[in-house]
């Protein structure tokens, strides 16, 4: 004889083993050249972190390897570690439903020019201050990007540039 498993045991076995997880989703509203938010919706709840300063791009991956997407902000500011307005790079997390910083970078090295994410790693186009540039490769350690290695480095601008679009 078959025995039919209790109503309420099946809904707690199908909510424990269930393969879907809630979609999150990081967007950015601009308000302002110096007022942006950064945008989480995770299909229950919608949380906002305020930017009060320009924003110049934003993209999204899984920068620490848990599997839920992060987002990487790059923002023109000054830091308490560096007074010099420049670009700099923010990584935010999804941390029950609330936007979480991970990391406000004050400076990677040389001077930044532009990111993107690729493979499970942050690139980064950087600049010398002079006329020599470097493309470098990033991943995510306990706390922050750590140096993995260089993919172009002391060249020109163009061979930067092709390098870093690759």
């Amino acid at each position: 004889m078959k025995r039919k498993m209790p109503a309420a045991m099946l809904l707690v076995f199908l909510l424990a083993f269930s393969t879907t997880a809630r979609a999150q989703r990081f967007t950015l509203q601009t308000v302002s050249d110096t007022l942006s938010y950064l945008v989480l919706e995770d299909g229950a709840t919608t949380d906002r972190w305020r930017l009060l300063f320009p924003v110049y791009q934003m993209c999204v991956g899984d920068v620490d390897g848990d599997g839920s997407e992060d987002a990487i902000v790059g923002v023109v500011k000054a830091t308490r570690f560096d007074p010099v307005v420049a670009k700099r790079l923010f990584i935010f997390k999804n941390y029950h439903g609330r936007i979480r910083a991970m990391w406000m970078g004050s400076k990677l090295g040389g001077t930044l020019v532009d990111f993107r994410f690729k493979d499970g790693k942050v690139i980064t186009l950087q600049s010398d201050g002079s006329s020599r540039y470097a493309v470098v490769e990033h991943h995510w350690r306990d706390f922050g990007l750590g140096f993995t290695r260089f993919l172009a480095y002391n060249v020109s601008q163009e061979e930067a540039l092709r390098s870093f679009q690759q």
